[in-house]
């Protein structure tokens, strides 16, 4: 079957979708979380992990790679898939979020203009001004196992603009 027939042309009144990564880099009891800059459109002065678009040529592993390294110099490994998103954003354009940790034996980082890079311990983590869905899920993220399948979750906004999690299976 050719691109042709992909059917990539038939998007009216389809959900279309926006691919993202999302990375938490892990060394020892540490997680390292960006503060997004101040003048950052989306999650400023905010923290989240670093991640961000792919592009049309990369696969999410790939992407997460370039976004990690981009971002803040480091080089990790044991990179896995945690999570996979549906942000359901009122629009008819969506976002899926790809969900990776990984581990780093460095703690030296680049200055990005991202934002500023902070290892927080893991118990200290929800005492920041985290992105909103950070402290619903990144517990769930850090308590997973080695082998563990990833979390399938639908995120949206109810009609107060609150945010809502549904993890499947629950």
């Amino acid at each position: 079957m050719g691109a042709s027939e992909q059917g990539s042309g038939q998007v009216k009144g389809r959900w279309l979708v926006v691919p993202r990564t999302l990375c938490f880099i892990l060394n020892g009891e540490d997680v390292l979380l960006m503060k997004r800059s101040p003048h950052k459109r989306i999650f400023p002065n905010r923290y989240n992990g670093v991640g961000g678009h792919v592009e049309r040529d990369e696969d999410m592993l790939r992407s997460a790679r370039r976004e990690i390294r981009e971002e803040t110099g480091l080089e990790v490994r044991d990179l896995r898939l945690r999570a996979v998103y549906n942000v359901d954003a009122g629009d008819e354009m969506g976002i899926g979020v790809f969900v990776f940790t990984a581990i780093s034996d460095q703690r030296t980082t680049i200055e990005s203009d991202e934002g500023t890079l902070h290892w927080i311990p893991r118990d200290e983590i929800l005492n920041y001004d985290l992105v909103e869905d950070i402290p619903l899920i990144l517990p769930r993220i850090l308590a997973m196992g080695p082998h563990d399948p990833p979390l399938f979750v639908h995120l949206s906004y109810d009609a107060s603009d609150q945010i809502q999690l549904r993890f499947a299976g629950e």
